[in-house]
């Protein structure tokens, strides 16, 4: 896909596209006991706060300015993560729209004193909105996915995109509905 394609498809608005590697960004954590729980782990809001911050950063890079958390799915811890882990929060942009952009977070751990290579802990999809000084929405440039690899992701985030605007109409509908019928929810 070339750029001038990708600015065509991003609503018209005119903006050169950018390509994933120009946002990617990694956020690295050592864990101390400040961060666990009470099972002797780092609790999983510690691990989501990287997560939003590291996406926070790349949205913001992609789009040129501020851009703010509009949802956070299928956020998946796959294991544990222990005092004393280096935590790799890695993040890119997977698919713009007008004015939002989902953001891929993959969650590795290492432990600090081993050499032995990091194990991905959690992953994460977060839609992040890009807003002007008045918090109202502001358009993106499309992304430009680079390898294989990026190009699945972009058509995997439109599938998700799919899901998520699929599931808002239904719920709508059914509060809809339930509200004619005079249910006060």
């Amino acid at each position: 896909m070339t750029t001038h394609d990708r600015t065509a498809e991003s609503g018209g608005a005119g903006i050169p596209g950018k390509p994933t590697s120009a946002s990617r960004t990694t956020l690295s954590h050592i864990m101390t006991s400040n961060e666990t729980n009470l099972l002797g782990t780092v609790h999983g809001g510690v691990i989501m706060k990287l997560v939003d911050d590291v996406a926070g950063a790349v949205a913001g890079r992609h789009s040129g300015g501020p851009a703010v958390t509009a949802s956070m799915d299928e956020m998946a811890f796959l294991e544990p993560v222990r005092v004393g882990d280096l935590v790799h929060v890695k993040a890119q942009v997977n698919w713009t729209g007008r004015s939002s952009m989902e953001i891929g977070v993959r969650v590795l751990a290492e432990r600090w004193n081993e050499s032995r290579p990091a194990t991905q802990v959690g992953s994460a999809y977060l839609v992040f909105a890009a807003v002007d000084e008045e918090g109202k929405p502001r358009p993106v440039p499309p992304v430009i996915p680079e390898t294989d690899r990026d190009r699945r992701r972009y058509q995997e985030a439109q599938i998700r995109r799919t899901h998520r605007l699929a599931r808002r109409r239904a719920i709508m509908e059914l509060r809809q509905n339930r509200a004619a019928e005079g249910y006060d929810d």
